[in-house]
This record gives structure tokens, sequence and C-alpha cells, in this order.
């Protein structure tokens, strides 16, 4: 069983709750303080969307028809790709980062009737993820099969679980890896510090191993207190974006990204979720696994984390493992919303 949203009409799945009713959307990350359950996705770039729903409730991902895609191509190629790690690598050695996050953005056309909410049942059944979300607004349309939590709140704690390290096995996994995942626990820390009361910042767990659907990740969690009268607007402010899809530092980073990545990344590595402003819960997952419509095309995000221990062909091989399940998945016809999840 599962519940139907009329075609075109606003939604959002999370966390198996069926949000309808849309009855605000701001850009004002302020509003997530007052009341009511809101529905929220910020791209890397900074574009915020507030969407506040009256009707929550437990029900299934909805249905939709699903088309899939045409042929995918890549905002870098494979000789592009390696010619930013090493670029990467040579920023290093000069002392600019220590790491950073060098990502690709993938594009299909996308036929007009698709519904982006038969993609987010396909994801839900074939890549189920711990943050998966699907959003429908106008303007906007996300189906996101997330594995990493960016900040979750509960009353006056907040968390975020960063991932680095990846790989189909255990065994695949390098020092390297490790190294990696440290470093941006450090960089949360350090985000989270800024609006922590003194003191409360901790690490409950670094480099724990988590499986998912066709590989395995290093997985770290880094909690806080926030000061009283801490907003939403002030936590995003801190964080964002995400410091295991940015780098270290942070500032040096982002410039050097922003110089090697000829497309924007949009939802992609940006923060996908909900907040219950009436309990004071909330869950954004870093826009990982995620596609996006956009311009008649359907958008896929995929990346990799750059040390200087990084071989730039297995880092880029890291990025086709990383996106190669999800493309599987979108490539399936649900048989115009029948069948839906058959493999």
């Amino acid at each position: 069983m599962h519940t139907d949203v009329p075609a075109g009409e606003p939604f959002a799945h999370a966390g198996g709750l069926l949000a309808t009713g849309l009855a605000d959307v701001t850009t004002d990350p302020a509003a997530l303080d007052g009341r009511g359950w809101w529905a929220v996705a910020v791209t890397y770039e900074g574009e915020v969307a507030c969407a506040r729903f009256t009707d929550v409730r437990p029900a299934p991902h909805p249905g939709g028809r699903w088309i899939p895609p045409g042929e995918w191509t890549s905002s870098l190629d494979e000789a592009a790709y390696v010619r930013g790690v090493e670029r990467i690598r040579a920023a290093i050695a000069d002392g600019i980062v220590y790491q950073a996050n060098l990502c690709r953005v993938l594009s299909a056309p996308l036929d007009p009737r698709a519904d982006i909410a038969g993609l987010g049942r396909l994801l839900a059944a074939g890549n189920p993820a711990p943050h998966a979300m699907t959003l429908r607004l106008p303007g906007l349309a996300i189906a996101s099969a997330s594995p990493e939590l960016y900040l979750a709140r509960d009353g006056d704690r907040v968390e975020s679980r960063p991932i680095k390290g990846t790989g189909r096995t255990a065994a695949d996994l390098l020092p390297k890896d490790r190294a990696e995942n440290v470093m941006i626990v450090d960089l949360v820390r350090n985000d989270l510090g800024r609006v922590a009361v003194p003191g409360t910042v901790e690490v409950p767990a670094l480099c724990a191993l988590e499986e998912h659907p066709g590989l395995v990740h290093l997985v770290s969690t880094v909690a806080a207190r926030p000061a009283p009268g801490t907003g939403w607007a002030d936590l995003l402010a801190a964080t964002f974006p995400p410091g295991s899809v940015t780098g270290a530092p942070k500032s040096s980073a982002l410039a050097l990204l922003d110089e090697l990545e000829p497309a924007p990344r949009g939802p992609y590595c940006g923060a996908i979720g909900w907040v219950d402003a009436d309990s004071r819960r909330a869950s954004l997952a870093v826009g990982i696994r995620t596609f996006w419509a956009e311009d008649g095309h359907l958008r896929f995000g995929t990346g990799a984390g750059i040390t200087w221990a990084s071989d730039p062909l297995r880092e880029w091989r890291e990025t086709e493992l990383k996106a190669a399940r999800l493309l599987e998945v979108a490539s399936r016809d649900n048989g115009a919303g029948q069948g839906l999840g058959q493999r």
C-alpha cells in the first residue's frame, strides 16, 4: 500500500512521515524557531527554502509515475577530475588546505511527465537510507537517499555525524580514510564550538564503521549544547556548508573548490530535512546521494575527499562507486505507478 499525493501537489516525506497541506514558504531560517513542522532545503550555495506543512502524519512513501532519464553527462570527466585531484594535492603541498572534497554534477534529460514522488519511492525500496527525504515544492523537486546527518536537534542538544571514508567493504578502507575522518571531526567540533556552551562539545563516536547498500562508511559523532538563544540562523551560519563536503580549513577549501568545479552543486552537499519547531526536534541531512530536477534535467552529484595520500584514479573510482547504485535505481521504469520498487 502507498499513499498517493496528486501530481504537482506540494509534499514532503521523511522519517516515515508524510507532510501535506502547504501553508507557508520562506527563505528566512529564523522561521524555523517559530511554530509548526517545516521541510527544509538549503543549496550548497546557500539558497534557503523552508516550507511549513499543516498535515503531518505517519504514512508510506507516496507513489507517482517515474520515467527514467536520458543519457548522463558529467560536469567533470575522468581526465578533468584527475587534474583537479592533482591541483588539490599541490595546494596541500603548499599548505593552503589539508583536505578538500572534489565533486562533480551529473545531468540527464528528464521527461516532463516524470514525478519526483515516483523516484523517491524507488529509492526508498532500492536504496533505503537513514536520512532519506523527498520534497516537492513549486519550482523545487528533490529525492534524497542521504546516509549522512548534518545537524540533528533535540531540545538543548545538537549532533552531527560526518562521514569520511568509503569502500565496497571494510577491507577497502585505508589509513588515509581514518586520517581524513579525524580532520573533518576537528572541523565540525570547531564549527559547533562557535555556538556551543563552552566545554559541551564532545565526540561520542570516532570512525565507527557503518554498512549501507553496496558500500561501507566511517562515521563519527560530534555533539554539543548550543548557548541559550541560539536559533537556526545561528546554527547554519556557524556550520554551513557541512564540513564533510567542503574541506579543511573550510574557507580555503571553499575558495579552491570554487575554482575547480565548473557546475554549481545546488541541493547536492547542502542540507535537506525537517524541523519540528513545536517539539524543538529536527533532522537535517547532508544532501549527498541526492537527485533534483532543474531546467528539464535530472541532476545528481558525487564526489570524494582528497588528501595528500590520495590516488587520483582511486578517487575517481570512488565517485563512480557512490553514484552507481543510485543511477541504477533511477534508471528503473516503475510502470507508470505500478510495480513500484521492483528490481
